[in-house]
């Protein structure tokens, strides 16, 4: 078993790595801090096997934080900003990993600390992970099947998702989602909209004759002139 902290001083961050840890019995959280002060006093207390460590916090850097330990543990940045990641090998760094954190990459970087600590892991393996997004809202956190999922949709910075009875709004462009997404279960189908191809009822024409899609839950959409091809690829639709 991994003893870890979260450093991190954004709430919702917080929250949405101890979700994504749930799916990881080999790692036990055992605390968390919101700035540098509390985080050296926690490290110090609790002596943690892992740190999973934001850049940017109040007080101080989270490389000067280790800088401030007498022993230094195991760490996983967790940072938005890409050009970090160099400096961070000067510390050891397990893994490196970019916000929003993909599950799966989560989950490589928890079998490189597994493997580190010689803990044979029982975590999910990142093909099951990846089956799963993680969405947060203002309000709500979801940990939800990628299967369920029939729409997502752009909004300026964010993106809407439709699954189930929901369609909250997740801080993500559609392309960062995009490259996330197996593309043999989603496509992007227009510069607005990637839809679950499992989730298509029925696909027809509109009085444009653009190929219109039906949804699962009797929502419609259509497919972009520039994508027909590779949708009717896709779906196998008759080229007639």
């Amino acid at each position: 078993m991994i003893k870890a902290v979260i450093v991190e001083d954004s709430r919702l961050a917080r929250i949405e790595i101890k979700e994504l840890l749930r799916a990881h019995s080999d790692v036990l959280l055992v605390g968390e801090a919101d700035s540098a002060d509390k985080a050296l006093e926690l490290i110090r207390l609790v002596k943690p096997d892992l740190v999973f460590l934001d850049i940017h916090l109040p007080g101080a850097s989270g490389f000067e934080i280790l800088e401030r330990l007498e022993h230094l543990p195991a760490v996983i940045f967790t940072t938005a900003f890409e050009h970090y990641a160099l400096q961070s090998y000067d510390y050891h760094a397990i893994d490196y990993l970019l916000k929003p954190i993909v599950p799966e990459r989560l989950a490589r970087a928890i079998r490189k600390a597994c493997t580190h600590f010689g803990v044979n892991t029982t975590s999910p393996a990142g093909d099951d992970l990846q089956h799963r997004i993680f969405i947060k809202d203002q309000h709500k956190t979801w940990l939800v099947p990628l299967g369920n999922v029939r729409l997502f949709e752009s909004k300026g910075n964010y993106v809407q998702v439709f699954f189930d009875d929901q369609n909250p709004l997740m801080l993500r462009s559609l392309q960062q989602l995009e490259d996330t997404l197996n593309p043999k279960q989603f496509m992007r189908i227009n510069r607005q909209q990637i839809i679950n191809l499992k989730h298509i009822l029925k696909v027809g024409r509109t009085f444009g004759n653009r190929l219109k899609v039906t949804l699962s839950d009797g929502a419609t959409t259509e497919v972009s002139r520039r994508q027909v091809a590779k949708f009717k690829e896709r779906v196998e639709l008759d080229k007639n």
